[in-house]
């Protein structure tokens, strides 16, 4: 069995992809600072989750803190799954030095210490963000990214670019992981699907930016987490996305949550954001290929559990604060 430092821990699918690990009885170091770019109380759910199980370790530090850092991550591992990030490409618009520090710096440190400890292993966790408007759809790894479009985006390929330079100096061996709108039970309240199950199961009002037409490829955690597991493997270095291959559109996902809840959405539209792309899709032949992946869930069924975890933990979901 392996022995794992996850960072971003407490996180949405960082704690789906430590829980599988963890059920398949190898060892997890997480770190998480446990920040508040969204309600804590999200991430304190997770983490206690987490922490029923033995062979998980819990260290509350920020990958920034390279000093602290380097006294929890003070020998080999068998390897360092980056998934600790600040995300979200509107907030990165407000406040984008975070989002430099924790994804750039952050990365830095961790691959700095895998340099020291000769760890040889480290997954990125990357984002779809980063192909900007300039590609056609379905994008391809080899597609152009250097025009990203926010800041989030641009911190995410910076912390690529650094990965390349440790693998070709140092041989360290790199997979980068590109997710596509990554939705399931305990989910980001900052992102789609949390938000719309929320207002309609309350019968608030959604606020819904643009038409409502723009699409993306909505993947379920469960299946982002089998794949960064897979991601794990020995490849040398490889960029690989994942994503469902089966984009949805935002009105079509609130009608799924009519359908399953009963409830008639009130929508409230707003201007489109620059921020925001008309559509997502992810060539995912190469995650075909090199890690034997693809999705099982399809968004019906990945929906319908977001609902049930939401009424199974209503009395304290509902307070859950939205960005």
């Amino acid at each position: 069995m392996a022995h794992y430092i996850v960072t971003g821990s407490s996180g949405f699918i960082a704690s789906h992809t430590c829980e599988s690990l963890l059920l398949s009885g190898h060892t997890i170091t997480g770190i998480d600072n446990m920040n508040d770019a969204y309600d804590v109380r999200m991430k304190e759910y997770r983490l206690k989750k987490l922490k029923q199980y033995p062979n998980f370790i819990y260290s509350n530090v920020d990958i920034t803190d390279l000093n602290n850092l380097i006294k929890v991550i003070n020998s080999k591992y068998d390897g360092i799954i980056n998934l600790g990030a600040r995300a979200g490409v509107r907030a990165s618009a407000d406040n984008p030095f975070i989002y430099y520090d924790t994804n750039v710096i952050g990365t830095l440190n961790l691959l700095e210490i895998s340099k020291k400890h000769e760890i040889p292993k480290f997954v990125l966790a990357s984002t779809s963000s980063v192909y900007g408007s300039v590609n056609s759809i379905p994008y391809s790894e080899n597609d152009l990214t250097d025009f990203p479009l926010s800041q989030y985006a641009a911190s995410k390929k910076a912390a690529e670019n650094l990965t390349h330079t440790y693998h070709n100096l140092y041989d360290l061996d790199v997979t980068i992981l590109r997710y596509f709108t990554v939705y399931g039970p305990a989910g980001r309240p900052d992102m789609s699907v949390m938000r719309f199950i929320k207002w309609i199961i309350e019968k608030e009002e959604i606020h819904l930016f643009g038409d409502g037409t723009q699409s993306r490829d909505f993947t379920y955690v469960g299946d982002i987490a089998k794949g960064t597991i897979a991601g794990t493997k020995k490849v040398g270095y490889e960029t690989i996305n994942l994503g469902s291959d089966h984009p949805v559109s935002l009105l079509k996902i609130i009608s799924i949550i009519e359908k399953i809840t009963g409830n008639k959405a009130i929508i409230k539209y707003l201007p489109e954001n620059p921020l925001d792309i008309k559509a997502t899709w992810a060539d995912i032949n190469k995650a075909k290929t090199i890690l034997d992946w693809e999705p099982s869930t399809n968004i019906e069924k990945g929906i319908n559990e977001c609902i049930d975890w939401y009424l199974d933990n209503r009395g304290w979901a509902k307070n859950i604060v939205l960005f």
